[in-house]
């Protein structure tokens, strides 16, 4: 199957890839509505950075950031996620009409997650990262990448099941560039086919990420697209469920390509 296109939607003003561009509500509800117009079939709406030593943000401004967005475009019918990891955030963006949950502490950092997601219908992704956002890099120490970060999200899937979220509503994310060096990305983008052991669908972010530049030379976050699409096709051949992405319009294009020279997989 060719993966569904999750849209990448931060109404923050210190996102790593463009943190303050989305100076209101009405402009994210535009870019959110412009998203899903080019293909996107959800849009993943965050309020608080999870860049590396990103600064937490308090509840309130959170819930100001995002719910206003979360409810206008739920209400123009479409799919909403929300990114954050406050049960409460949680709470207010499914009032609003959220159908999907996304915690990069895979429903750990706030101890009320759980209870808020099992008592939910939304589908929910667990993501794989040691520590916080503002401790993860001093952890990036694995005996196996695939193996560690593998059993991590096995138990958190466990633990979701466990508080009463049933295993068709879970997704799973490797956390590409959460609490990871360079050879831990990439030894996870080399085997991710190993991941859907895990028995749910998988989610791969890994559009504008630090590795880019890294690996092809110096590029700010906006000039990565070349190497986002390379990742989202390696997505893809790897049969990953969802993409999360910065770059709409052009993910959707190259799907299609890829699509058209893998017909067997491509969606229905």
């Amino acid at each position: 199957m060719t993966p569904k296109i999750m849209g990448i939607l931060n109404v923050t003003p210190d996102s790593f890839s463009d943190g303050g561009r989305l100076a209101s509500a009405d402009e994210a509800i535009a870019a959110g509505l412009a998203m899903h117009a080019a293909g996107a079939d959800i849009i993943d709406i965050g309020g608080e950075s999870t860049r590396p030593g990103a600064v937490p943000v308090p509840l309130g401004e959170e819930l100001r950031r995002t719910i206003p967005v979360v409810r206008a475009l739920a209400a123009a019918g479409i799919p909403v996620s929300i990114d954050t990891m406050k049960a409460d955030v949680m709470r207010e963006a499914l009032a609003a009409g959220a159908t999907m949950l996304n915690d990069v502490s895979a429903l750990s950092a706030d101890p009320e997650s759980l209870a808020v997601a099992a008592a939910c219908t939304a589908q929910v992704v667990l993501m794989h990262m040691p520590g916080t956002p503002q401790t993860m890099q001093g952890l990036a120490t694995y005996t196996d990448p695939v193996a560690d970060v593998f059993a991590h999200l096995e138990a958190r899937l466990a633990a979701a099941q466990a508080a009463g979220i049933a295993r068709s509503r879970l997704i799973a994310d490797p956390g590409i560039g959460f609490g990871k060096g360079l050879e831990h990305n990439l030894a996870i983008l080399r085997r991710l086919e190993a991941f859907h052991a895990l028995g749910v669908p998988l989610l791969l972010g890994a559009s504008r990420k630090s590795l880019i530049p890294a690996i092809a030379g110096p590029a700010p976050a906006t000039d990565r697209l070349p190497g986002s699409l390379a990742l989202a096709l390696r997505g893809a051949d790897a049969g990953v469920a969802w993409l999360r992405v910065h770059d709409v319009a052009q993910t959707v294009q190259a799907l299609k390509v890829w699509a058209a020279i893998h017909p067997a997989n491509a969606r229905v």
